[in-house]
């Protein structure tokens, strides 16, 4: 058996460069936004872990249901001797895999963060040692290599986070996604479904305020990182469904008129009374445009799982 490996494919200062280009970008952009991957500081990982237990907050049960009821046909689907999963995390929701693909013999956790990364590489390897486990520090979103493991390989993507890119960004995502895998190769993807306006808006602006919370807390790391002033009460949240493009977008809206000054970039920034800053979007799928979109990618959608709800699916899709 080979020991845990961390492998860094990211340089260094990957994060602050990139940070600071796409605060650069965003803040000086007709409307301004930032990108949804700069919540996720320590604090910004607690409080979306909060908002997953939350009554109103439903993708995480969903899929985690699917996961339970359907980990069997999954692995029996796919064969896998490999399970790569993109954005790991905690690695928490991949257990129910890690125990139904009994084939299995390489784990590949992929994510941004280190730490989070290597604290659950390692809690896997404690409790699976007959398993390799190869953690990956590498940004998902950008073409990479993976490491040596037998196939068939089963990737997964899960959380509904394709739904964060814009359509061309999914599609030049699930294209990189077919060049890692060879045919006969998987994906496990999953997305939020399209339904109605009010459950969706309540998702995303909770009634006890942690997903506001948790919407400022993109201000406080470019305070941190940057040295900006942002003052985080003088920003409301808010959630709205764009019906046209079947999607949530969430944005801070500027209390009044106001300039933010960011050291780091030497760069002032003037706010409107009223200006909205996009921070989110989360699109909601169809079968049929979940379908479309992996054939564009070369991939094939064999089957579809969706909880007791119709609220939330996970696809199998193949190489072709």
């Amino acid at each position: 058996m080979s020991p845990y490996r961390l492998t860094r494919t990211l340089p260094e200062d990957t994060t602050g460069a990139a940070l600071r280009a796409d605060v650069l970008a965003g803040l000086t952009s007709t409307p301004k936004w930032l990108p949804p991957k700069w919540f996720y500081d320590a604090r910004g990982s607690e409080l979306f872990e909060e908002i997953t237990a939350l009554p109103e907050y439903y993708p995480t049960r969903a899929e985690r249901e699917i996961l339970i009821e359907r980990a069997g046909e999954i692995a029996a689907a796919t064969g896998a001797r490999t399970l790569v999963e993109l954005g790991s995390g905690s690695s928490e929701k991949t257990r129910h895999l890690l125990d139904a693909l009994t084939a299995l013999e390489a784990y590949v956790p992929v994510d941004v963060s280190g730490s989070a990364l290597d604290q659950a590489g390692r809690a896997i390897t404690a409790e699976r040692p007959e398993l390799e486990v190869h953690a990956l520090i590498a940004d998902f979103t950008a073409r990479m290599a993976l490491p040596e493991t037998p196939g068939p390989r089963l990737v997964a993507f899960l959380g509904g986070t394709l739904g964060n890119l814009l359509p061309a960004e999914r599609a030049a995502f699930l294209s990189s996604v077919r060049a890692l895998l060879s045919p006969g190769d998987g994906l496990l993807l999953g997305t939020d479904l399209v339904k109605d306006e009010g459950v969706l808006v309540r998702a995303y602006d909770d009634a006890a305020g942690v997903t506001a919370a948790f919407d400022k807390n993109v201000l406080a790391v470019v305070n941190r990182e940057l040295g900006a002033d942002f003052a985080l009460d003088a920003f409301d949240h808010l959630a709205v469904w764009d019906a046209e493009r079947e999607w949530i977008e969430m944005r801070l809206r500027s209390r009044t008129a106001q300039t933010v000054k960011i050291q780091a970039l030497d760069l002032a920034v003037d706010f409107a009374a009223g200006e909205e800053l996009r921070t989110e979007v989360s699109a909601k799928f169809r079968r049929e445009g979940v379908r479309d979109e992996l054939a564009a990618a070369e991939l094939e959608l064999t089957h579809w799982w969706t909880d007791a709800e119709d609220r939330f699916a996970l696809s199998l899709s193949k190489a072709r």
